[in-house]
């Protein structure tokens, strides 16, 4: 019988991170892919004294209580609401994320997002492959002006910033935002970002951009009452996460053209979606996937793999949520 620790891998991640983790561990992993019950997941955690996740597994205390032996538990994203965080640090159990390795790609990806949903890419695409095109019109698929416009970020943490950057510096645009704190004048003036309040982040942005991560405090954020305030001709984009926007007040303005488009990367409740936003034709739709680049999603991977590692053979992790675990031991 094996003496090394066992851990699982809880969704299909990278052989060569996997082959690291064996020089180290038991490792047991899901190769088929399919995201696990409650049930499943503390059926094959059991023994185990680590566990890599996705967003796609829900760490409570109910789970923690069934699985006594567990001692690490490593996301594969920076967001984490997927941690019951408190009952995870009450059981002694220390909990890790991925911050820092996705922030440039997934900026990337909210500013082609912000990009496709303002020049209206989908909308023509579908039109074109429709065989609709049979005519040229001078306002044919006219959206709306990216380059020396406003941009508004909601949540201004480490992407939020470099999205920033690239409106500022790449497309001459006035940066405004809203954050729990304000930036230092440093990290403003490089960023070239003018702190607002929320109300008039909301009525001054042409284009708005969810970067804020999701709480309780958080949830639906983006309502009716702060689609209301914003520009008939405003645009709002999410690459954050789901619940931040209220997804079926968003569903309404959009059929009602009470803004004028929106580009989401996550939803309430995904991977189903909203059935108002699958019929609405002025508004982007991709299946969470921000930080999808085979670089980025290595590095996520190797990072959750390196916090399990340093944790179970050395007692210390490189990214830790609750570090006073760690420090307890």
């Amino acid at each position: 019988m094996s003496t090394r620790p066992s851990i699982l891998v809880a969704r299909k991640i990278f052989p060569d991170v996997v082959a690291r983790l064996r020089e180290h561990f038991d490792v047991e992993t899901n190769e088929g892919d399919a995201p696990m019950s409650p049930a499943q997941l503390i059926e094959r955690l059991q023994g185990k004294a680590g566990a890599i996740t996705t967003g796609s597994e829900r760490v409570d205390a109910a789970l923690i209580a069934a699985c006594p032996q567990l001692k690490v538990v490593a996301n594969i994203a920076v967001g984490y609401n997927n941690f019951d965080l408190p009952a995870i640090t009450a059981a002694g159990v220390l909990a890790s994320n991925t911050p820092d390795v996705l922030t440039e790609t997934t900026a990337d990806f909210g500013f082609a997002l912000l990009l496709a949903t303002a020049r209206r890419l989908t909308e023509s695409e579908h039109f074109l492959r429709a065989g609709q095109w049979n005519r040229w019109a001078l306002d044919m698929f006219a959206g709306t002006e990216v380059n020396g416009s406003t941009l508004g970020i909601l949540g201004m943490g480490r992407i939020g910033q470099a999205i920033a950057r690239r409106g500022a510096h790449g497309f001459n645009m006035k940066v405004i935002y809203h954050n729990r704190s304000r930036l230092d004048a440093a990290t403003e003036a490089e960023c070239k970002a003018r702190y607002v309040d929320k109300a008039e982040l909301l009525k001054t942005a042409d284009h708005l951009i969810l970067v804020l991560p999701y709480s309780a405090s958080s949830h639906h954020a983006i309502g009716a009452a702060e689609l209301a305030q914003m520009k008939p001709t405003a645009t709002l984009v999410n690459v954050a996460r789901g619940g931040i926007v209220d997804d079926a007040a968003l569903a309404s303005a959009l059929r009602e053209k009470r803004i004028a488009a929106a580009g989401l990367d996550v939803f309430e409740g995904e991977p189903s979606v909203h059935p108002g936003l699958l019929e609405a034709s002025n508004v982007v739709l991709t299946p969470h996937i921000a930080s999808a680049t085979i670089t980025t999603r290595k590095a996520m991977a190797n990072l959750a793999a390196d916090n399990v590692i340093a944790y179970l053979t050395q007692g210390k992790m490189v990214t830790p949520l609750n570090p006073q675990v760690a420090d307890q031991r």
